[in-house]
């Protein structure tokens, strides 16, 4: 099964060009973030003619996700549903539609957007470590769950200097400080995997290229979207590109699809052993 993430950066904007990623691609199920759009004028109808379900989690102009997927999505939420914490740390985060999951054959999808956090030490910043935090609390939650999870999205940071073009420039700064790093760390607590550090160790590969400066045309890019999945689900995962092929379109995101393919076939015939032993017995 294909399974991509992309921050087009305006579904209305890049409407046309999402459409024709599909039809090249073929992905089963698609997670989008900024798409900057309320709910109900989400163009909903143009992936239906493909054979596409969609879910949708957005606001005007800014933030919003969405998750689009051959396979109807099961026990949809949105938001921080079931976070640990005070109610009021988990209200602030009300406003900002950042965050949509589903299930899909035994695996809960999870698709984010983090924010950005503008500049070290602003209120921005200090949003999204706090963001972060309750992301890790979510996960918690659904970890003594036993779920088997794929966390993707645009995430705002880069894990480590392999992830950007320049580290002596930016290492330490907005998106590659040691506390947005750290409170990523906090998130995966080693039970999920980054999939594209499984088949690629080196650094020079990019998912985010700014508009200005020419940064894509130099080549001057971080990997800040990413795939992380359960450690259990590693066996079953056969690769993750980044498809830059996207950010040479005419007016295109500043962010590139990241995809990788998981055979989600094999956990649900796993399962299904699992129960045939558990009667067994």
């Amino acid at each position: 099964m294909l399974i991509a993430t992309w921050n087009v950066n305006s579904i209305r904007t890049r409407l046309t060009q999402i459409i024709d990623w599909i039809n090249q691609v073929n992905p089963d199920i698609l997670c989008l973030q900024e798409t900057k759009v309320m709910d109900d004028s989400f163009p909903v109808e143009p992936f239906e003619k493909l054979g596409y379900s969609v879910e949708v989690y957005g606001q005007k102009s800014y933030n919003g996700v969405a998750i689009i997927s051959k396979i109807k999505a099961e026990n949809v939420k949105k938001g921080f549903f079931g976070c640990t914490g005070s109610k009021q740390n988990i209200e602030i985060f009300l406003d900002q539609k950042r965050l949509i999951s589903a299930d899909f054959n035994g695996v809960k999808i999870i698709n984010v957007y983090v924010p950005n956090g503008s500049a070290l030490g602003s209120d921005k910043f200090e949003y999204k470590i706090n963001w972060l935090s309750c992301l890790a609390s979510f996960l918690d939650e659904l970890d003594k769950k036993g779920e088997l999870i794929c966390l993707m999205g645009d995430f705002n940071v880069a894990p480590s200097n392999l992830d950007i073009h320049d580290p002596k420039k930016y290492e330490g700064g907005i998106m590659a400080s040691e506390i947005e790093r750290s409170a990523l760390k906090n998130v995966l607590k080693g039970r999920l995997i980054d999939s594209f550090r499984i088949f690629e160790k080196t650094p020079g590969h990019w998912s985010w290229w700014d508009y200005r400066n020419n940064a894509y045309e130099l080549n001057k890019g971080w990997r800040i979207d990413h795939i992380y999945i359960s450690k259990e689900l590693t066996s079953k995962l056969k690769n993750c590109v980044i498809d830059s092929s996207p950010r040479e379109n005419l007016r295109p995101s500043d962010h590139a699809p990241v995809m990788i393919d998981l055979n989600l076939s094999e956990i649900n015939e796993d399962f299904i052993e699992d129960e045939d032993n558990f009667f067994e017995i």
